[in-house]
């Protein structure tokens, strides 16, 4: 819909302002005011401070900090790699078995993550690979929920992909290796960089899998800003909220750096 006058557009931003601090700004400004709260008892809180953000970074929330990170980066690299490889794997397939590809990479973002925590718990509790009570367990359940998302990525890139490039290094006598590395992937790699950013912020958020199959030994940020407020120490988990949302950033940001240099190269 077009908008002609300046009243009209006045109108829609400040529809847009009004629900974008409704939606986005409030819940995270109180996150925010919380964490530096030393007590909330009326409008806005009193006793303001920096002691849950200390707790934050130290003991036990700090190394669940530090075991969400790494668990982002390898789930996250796992699921880059598997769902480039599936889905220029796949663009050359029949029409049939590429729909199929499709449906099934996009499965676990179709159901609820419990159950595919649940599922990656009984299949991988006993039998030929055991991973339950191990680092790998929670490794396993946030590659397969985020790669749908890595898959999705490089999908859309590759349909927007002009096939001439390949084609004219086929004709120059390029090997489907080389036209693979020197071709295709460098032109992907904005929606590779992409893909990774988008990976790691949701696993770096990602509870619902992680509850049902997290050993003592590798519990994620989000476990346990969901046991804090499950104690009632709600000041100390809006904390460890902000440190999370912060340090999501901060990795965006970086990767974002890397993968522009990655490009302008």
């Amino acid at each position: 819909m077009l908008l002609w006058t300046s009243r009209s557009k006045a109108i829609v931003w400040t529809v847009f302002a009004i629900v974008v601090l409704t939606v986005f700004a409030a819940p995270i400004a109180t996150v925010v005011l919380a964490a530096l709260a030393g007590s909330w008892t009326g409008p806005l809180p009193s006793d303001l401070g920096t002691t849950h953000f200390d707790q934050a970074m130290s003991g036990d929330e700090l190394a669940s900090l530090s075991v969400s990170l790494q668990t982002a980066v390898i789930s996250g690299a796992i699921a880059l790699l598997l769902g480039a490889w599936a889905a220029i794997a796949a663009r050359r397939t029949p029409t049939w078995l590429r729909r199929m590809t499709d449906a099934v990479f996009h499965l676990p973002i179709a159901i609820p993550s419990v159950v595919v925590g649940l599922g990656t718990l009984i299949a991988f509790n006993a039998g030929p690979v055991p991973l339950g009570g191990t680092t790998w367990i929670v490794i396993v359940a946030h590659t397969v929920l985020v790669l749908a998302f890595a898959f999705s990525a490089v999908s859309a890139a590759l349909e927007r992909l002009d096939p001439a490039y390949e084609q004219a290094a086929e004709s120059l006598g390029a090997g489907p290796v080389r036209v693979l590395t020197r071709v295709t992937l460098p032109l992907l790699l904005p929606a590779l960089g992409a893909a990774a950013g988008l990976a790691i912020a949701l696993s770096m958020g990602e509870l619902g899998a992680t509850v049902m199959v997290y050993p003592a030994t590798w519990k994620t940020l989000p476990v346990t800003i969901f046991g804090l407020s499950d104690r009632g120490q709600v000041f100390s988990a809006a904390a460890c909220t902000t440190v999370l949302l912060v340090v999501t950033l901060v990795a965006l940001l970086a990767l974002g750096r890397i993968r522009g240099r990655v490009v302008a190269r």
